[in-house]
């Protein structure tokens, strides 16, 4: 939840948004729109969540083709990072105010980090190209319908512009079921 808030919104130059918000105040925006949905659900029975964070959205393709040097975008990793720091104090505070209320928050930052600076070893070869796309990066247009996409996906970090793999995902479904709180907190789910 936020990604798309921020890369179809706050970062489009078409959008005022950003002269609207500074980094802080759209988090605590979007923060703020996000507790009452849980507090909905919470009202309509839901007691156990699972709530994913925010990736290093300054590392996926569509960012990565517009860098110079083709490096991660700390600019845009840090503009999420306040609202990675609100939902984990928001899901603490709803846990204490709200009884019943459990959740386990997956850290993909954390995850990422550590997949991008062990990409080898978790058995990935391309760590800045998407799967299927166009442009540099494979990012600038994510994949279009009949494109052929990548013979060896199982390689590649990321699917298209914007999206992990299936084996990523699969990757962090399993930190997600048995990490520690590195990747997982309070509790993984299992």
């Amino acid at each position: 939840m936020g990604s798309n808030d921020y890369l179809n919104n706050y970062l489009m130059p078409n959008y005022n948004t950003k002269n609207k918000y500074n980094p802080q105040e759209y988090a605590s925006l979007l923060t703020q729109q996000y507790n009452q949905q849980l507090i909905r659900l919470y009202n309509l029975g839901a007691r156990k969540f699972v709530i994913g964070g925010v990736g290093l959205m300054g590392c996926i393709p569509s960012i990565l083709a517009q860098s110079q040097n083709g490096a991660c975008s700390e600019e845009v990793n840090q503009l999420v990072l306040p609202f990675h720091n609100n939902v984990r104090s928001m899901l603490t505070s709803l846990n204490s105010n709200l009884p019943g209320f459990r959740f386990s928050y997956i850290d993909i930052r954390n995850m990422f980090k550590d997949l991008l600076a062990n990409s080898r070893q978790y058995g990935f070869s391309e760590v800045n190209l998407g799967c299927c796309g166009v442009g540099r990066n494979r990012g600038q247009i994510t994949c279009l319908p009949f494109q052929t996409p990548c013979s060896n996906r199982e390689q590649y970090i990321f699917w298209d512009a914007f999206h992990p793999t299936e084996a990523v995902n699969i990757l962090f479904g399993r930190k997600a079921f048995s990490g520690g709180p590195d990747v997982v907190y309070p509790m993984n789910i299992q």
